[in-house]
């Protein structure tokens, strides 16, 4: 008994919030190009035994693994799957933060030496190792230089995920991406990633997909684009800012179980 107490001890630490029995939470740490990096894992129990979503999430610059735990709430919205919080490294980010004195994502390949890349390489393989992992379910989401890695993670690992869900983001190489199935959500007030980012980022995206130019609605609070080629793009585009939402999580994993990889338009 001991030994457990000390055990949900070590997870408020490494959280930042209660744990509760039967999260299975579990650090994981990695050494990439000499450099340690850590990750935080909620594992379910049948991981072992049967074909697993995976979904990695990651934090906004100056965020942390904890924090974006406590917001994604992975764990709780859809327990049936693997979910990963990797930590960033101090990073000059490319709106705030330029000396880089707090955690972030690198921005572009070759940024920072790939080194997000790599770690995130590390990651899936330990993952694919240790579980059974569903390699048609394995899925990447984010808020702000979070949402930014996603959209680079789609860029250079695409072949990776069944569908993405970037959140306050954009990116310059939209047009450059490979058709898969998305979600992106943002705030028609963001002062940071100015909205009018956003929204080139959606059109490009749009065509990429081959999604239809008029969308329709998906559930209350977002408009599904279909793509004949199974690809659709959804927006959920609230009226606030920068903040994370506290409806994505619900909308993130709404979207994922929609699409496996490989399903027939």
């Amino acid at each position: 008994m001991k030994r457990r107490g000390c055990f949900l001890l070590s997870l408020v630490m490494l959280t930042g919030w209660p744990a509760h029995a039967g999260d299975n939470f579990q650090p994981l740490n990695f050494t990439v190009d000499g450099v340690a990096r850590t990750a935080l894992v909620y594992v379910p129990s049948a991981a072992k035994s049967r074909p697993t979503p995976l979904v990695f999430v990651f934090h906004g610059h100056g965020g942390n693994a904890r924090q974006v735990a406590h917001n994604f709430d992975m764990n709780r919205q859809w327990p049936e799957a693997i979910a990963v919080y990797m930590q960033g490294l101090d990073t000059p980010g490319q709106l705030t933060d330029p000396q880089g004195n707090r955690p972030g994502w690198q921005a572009a390949p070759g940024d920072q030496g790939d080194r997000d890349l790599k770690f995130f390489d590390a990651v899936l393989a330990r993952l694919k190792q240790d579980y059974k992992v569903d390699a048609k379910r394995i899925y990447a989401t984010g808020h702000s230089n979070g949402g930014g890695f996603t959209y680079l993670l789609w860029l250079t690992r695409g072949e990776v995920f069944a569908a993405v869900a970037p959140s306050a983001a954009a990116a310059k190489y939209a047009d450059k991406l490979s058709p898969k199935p998305a979600l992106i959500l943002g705030g028609q007030s963001d002062p940071l990633v100015k909205f009018a980012w956003q929204q080139r980022t959606m059109d490009a995206v749009r065509q990429v997909n081959g999604c239809a130019a008029t969308g329709e609605p998906w559930g209350k609070l977002g408009t599904l684009y279909p793509s004949t080629g199974g690809t659709p793009l959804v927006t959920c585009i609230f009226p606030g800012g920068h903040q994370f939402n506290p409806a994505a999580p619900a909308l993130i994993v709404k979207f994922f179980k929609e699409h496996p990889a490989g399903k027939a338009p």
